[in-house]
């Protein structure tokens, strides 16, 4: 074989590890089990290898018996190799072996190769992207740290556990929930109504809050996040890409002192407001939350923001329908499905909660009476948002559909517009149903009302 020695300088690469792990595989086929999930086609360097490689791969997901004369006729089929010629190498390969015991060795060796191979070529787009300055200096750099944060994350390569290994970690983690009677084990929304029947918002779960506008959506998840911060200590990121920093703080503080929304948009405010505002503030500057009201922001910007958070512990994102894809496709619906399972992905690398609110279709406004209520067919954009989600709730308020200024001030009607229905929609760790909450809309405010849960019919 002629192999060109002044490429092979140019990258890392080791030839005798590719050739004698090829080789191991020639002589002894079941070994392919020990690294088949480890290594990929493209991690080997010649492209000759990557042609027998990619036979391998054929042959054994077919169940066909593999040996030199079975690849050789691979090879030849895939017009590869002529049949002289591959015996030839195939025969080479097999006596540059010094032992099948090594092959997981070999296959180290080539991964790691591959591995800094493919870093170098990573730092030449970046410093491409550098040199160019055709995008932001924030996007640039955001860019450049996500392709190495993939680099390492796709290096990673699991192993089949035996159940006994994980029933360890189980019964650990169920011994912990005792002794903490479930109080500081799971991620709660703090409203108790609701964590009854989610059981928890766990570690790497998708939660969309899907709402029409003026449903209280953005409330209800800005809810959330103060309660986890509070509860938890643990960092909390806001991104909001329809609100600015100030407007989400505002609405905060309007729920959490209990002061007029209108009233701190006017500044008519009376001695004990301030004293209450005071208050909140100080308590709120403990927390760790972080806000971010960056437009069109993409998940790739998002993963490399939240990597600074220490502690991080829940994500919040307003909302979903404003985000940005770094999909070339000009269909939305594919490139919300990307930014869902981008998300997901997210969520699981970060091993935190990630709550994300979306819009839904105008369809609900055009059915009869009870059947506004919405359903997991109204998301819009794409239904991947409901593949991806482990939890869907649906926010629901009859008032939103009445004309509240033609109703008689009856005490029927002011508890309707007091009250919300949160729907569960989709629920991976418990039950689907309805919870009734209180809605105080002056003060952007949800708030649990225990004792008027609604059975899911």
């Amino acid at each position: 074989m002629d192999v060109n020695n002044t490429l092979i300088k140019q990258m890392p690469v080791s030839v005798e590890a590719e050739q004698a792990l090829l080789g191991s595989i020639i002589i002894k086929p079941e070994a392919f089990d020990q690294i088949g999930g480890m290594i990929k086609v493209e991690d080997f360097y010649l492209e000759e290898h990557k042609h027998i490689y990619s036979a391998f791969v054929s042959m054994y997901t077919q169940s066909k018996i593999i040996d030199a004369v079975t690849l050789v006729n691979a090879l030849v089929e895939q017009g590869d190799k002529d049949e002289s010629g591959g015996i030839q190498y195939i025969s080479l390969l097999a006596d540059s072996v010094p032992t099948v015991a090594n092959i997981k060795d070999y296959a180290r060796i080539v991964k790691e190769k591959s591995v800094l191979r493919r870093l170098i070529t990573v730092c030449d787009e970046i410093s491409k992207d550098a040199y160019d300055e055709a995008s932001e200096v924030r996007m640039i750099v955001d860019s450049a740290e996500q392709k190495i944060f993939d680099i390492s994350h796709n290096n990673e390569t699991k192993e089949f556990r035996h159940i006994r290994d994980v029933l360890q970690n189980v019964y650990k983690d169920i011994e912990v929930r005792s002794a903490e009677k479930g109080e500081s084990s799971e991620t709660k929304t703090g409203f108790s109504g609701l964590d009854q029947k989610l059981i928890k918002m766990g570690k790497g779960d998708l939660i969309i809050v899907g709402a029409r506008p003026g449903m209280g959506k953005t409330s209800f998840a800005l809810n959330i996040a103060t309660n986890v911060a509070k509860a938890t200590k643990k960092g909390v990121a806001i991104f909001s890409l329809e609100m600015s920093g100030e407007q989400l703080v505002s609405r905060i503080i309007s729920s959490e002192a209990m002061i007029d929304s209108k009233t701190l948009a006017t500044g008519n405010l009376r001695p004990e407001d301030w004293d209450n505002i005071a208050d909140v503030a100080s308590s709120l500057s403990g927390c760790e939350i972080y806000i971010d009201d960056t437009s069109a922001i993409t998940s790739t910007e998002m993963k490399s923001k939240l990597r600074r958070i220490p502690n991080l512990g829940l994500v919040v994102i307003d909302y979903i329908g404003l985000m940005q894809s770094t999909s070339n496709s000009d269909n939305r619906a594919q490139q919300v499905g990307e930014i869902s399972r981008n998300l997901k992905i997210m969520a699981k690398d970060f091993g935190i909660p990630i709550v994300c609110c979306a819009q839904l279709n105008r369809g609900t406004e055009s059915r009869p009476g009870a059947g506004k209520r919405p359903t997991l067919a109204d998301l819009r954009d794409s239904g991947s948002i409901e593949q991806d989600a482990d939890v869907v709730l649906f926010l629901y308020r009859d008032e939103y559909y009445k004309d509240i200024s033609g109703a008689e001030d009856t005490e029927g009607a002011q508890d309707s517009a007091n009250t919300a229905e949160v729907i569960i929609a989709k629920n991976r760790h418990g039950e689907v149903g309805n919870v009734k909450m209180g809605w105080i809309g002056k003060f952007t405010k949800f708030r649990t009302l225990e004792s008027d849960m609604i059975q899911n019919a």
